[in-house]
């Protein structure tokens, strides 16, 4: 499961943050200043760190800098929201910047996105039996070949990219199929059940409420 660190002195913002992000999937461990936060980093292992930027004892971008040898990407939740604040933020090494108030669709977009990119190298992916190679674009389960579809294939690479995080179907379409998704018609629904049944994976892609779809791994 994807642990993400969140550092905010307001507990009332840190309970939004988790609690959206727990409901797509995430697995939230709450700092309330930044000394207790570098604390955290030093016992504990994470795959993504909020920060806020104004925080008593240490602030945000003493937290950054203590990150930055460990290689956990870092995305800024601040009230500071000039365009010189932004520019710095991102500068010291911030992988995206987020103002308040914010949409919490939006975080988790932003959260998906900045997960996304840290996890784009792979060439080949292996879950439960299941063999992709991209490549060749080659699908095995138990040492059988499983024949998808241009789409299946890719949806099936998007959720091996993505295990463990929700994805939105407006991302899932998006990425897959290119183009806006207007929220009509079922093509992502329809893909999702046929790559379930392919791969006998009914259990392993579950639907998340008013989401999406998520690779459980």
């Amino acid at each position: 499961m994807i642990r993400i660190l969140i550092a905010e002195d307001e507990q009332a913002i840190a309970d939004l943050l988790a609690m959206n992000l727990e409901r797509v999937g995430y697995s939230c461990v709450w700092a309330p200043d930044g000394l207790s936060a570098i604390e955290k980093l030093e016992q504990e292992n994470f795959d993504l760190a909020l920060l806020d930027v104004m925080m008593p004892g240490a602030d945000g971008y003493d937290v950054l800098n203590y990150m930055k040898p460990l290689n956990i990407p870092a995305i800024f939740i601040t009230a500071r929201d000039s365009v010189a604040d932004r520019v710095y933020g991102l500068h010291e090494g911030a992988d995206d910047y987020i103002t308040k108030p914010f949409e919490i669709a939006e975080m988790l977009a932003r959260v998906e996105s900045v997960l996304r990119r840290y996890n784009k190298s792979a060439s080949h992916f292996s879950l439960d039996g299941v063999e992709v190679d991209l490549p060749s674009r080659t699908v095995t389960k138990n040492g059988e070949t499983i024949n998808l579809t241009m789409k299946e294939f890719d949806l099936l690479v998007l959720f091996l990219q993505n295990k463990n995080i929700a994805l939105f179907r407006e991302t899932l379409y998006r990425r897959v199929w290119g183009g806006d998704y207007t929220g009509e018609g079922r093509t992502v629904d329809l893909h999702v059940q046929r790559l379930r049944k392919k791969l006998g994976w009914e259990e392993h892609i579950s639907a998340v409420y008013k989401v999406g779809y998520r690779l459980n791994a």
